[in-house]
């Protein structure tokens, strides 16, 4: 019982350690063209499969699948081989085409009480901007804002 434990623990450190490890990003610049405000933004659709762009391994993320109203993020290591369910929330569409859209998740507990890397928060708190998804994630005293794009 003691080895299985500690493989479980060895397991969600070496799929921790990469995506938390020097998770930062440059400032994005924030000018537009005028050519861009003449144009009529549309609604953005986000559902589909997400990927995190900001982390420093290639072996080791994170993945979003928004479908109908729920939303499910995933740990994911070893070469895309592995995957821990991090969230499974709600997912409120966007009305408008109006960035940044935030929305407030609602945490599915049934679905991630039994996942050992699942957080136990009862919100998160997803933005959307320039066709990114952000949140922030915390696991063994560490937090980071993960950014996805969509696949």
């Amino acid at each position: 019982m003691k080895m299985k434990k500690l493989g479980t623990i060895s397991l969600c450190v070496a799929l921790l350690i990469p995506v938390f490890t020097g998770c930062s990003s440059s400032p994005k610049s924030t000018s537009t063209s005028s050519a861009s405000t003449t144009t009529k933004k549309e609604i953005p659709d986000l559902k589909g499969d997400w990927k995190q762009e900001n982390s420093k391994s290639a072996d080791s993320y994170q993945t979003a699948t928004i479908s109908g109203d729920t939303i499910e993020i995933y740990w994911v290591g070893d070469k895309g081989d592995t995957k821990s369910l991090y969230w499974a929330g709600s997912f409120d569409a966007p009305t408008t085409a109006d960035e940044p859209y935030s929305w407030t998740s609602k945490n599915d507990h049934s679905k991630t009480k039994s996942s050992l890397l699942a957080s136990n928060d009862d919100t998160k708190k997803i933005t959307y901007q320039n066709g990114e998804l952000s949140y922030e994630a915390s696991a063994m005293g560490t937090t980071t804002t993960v950014k996805l794009k969509k696949k």
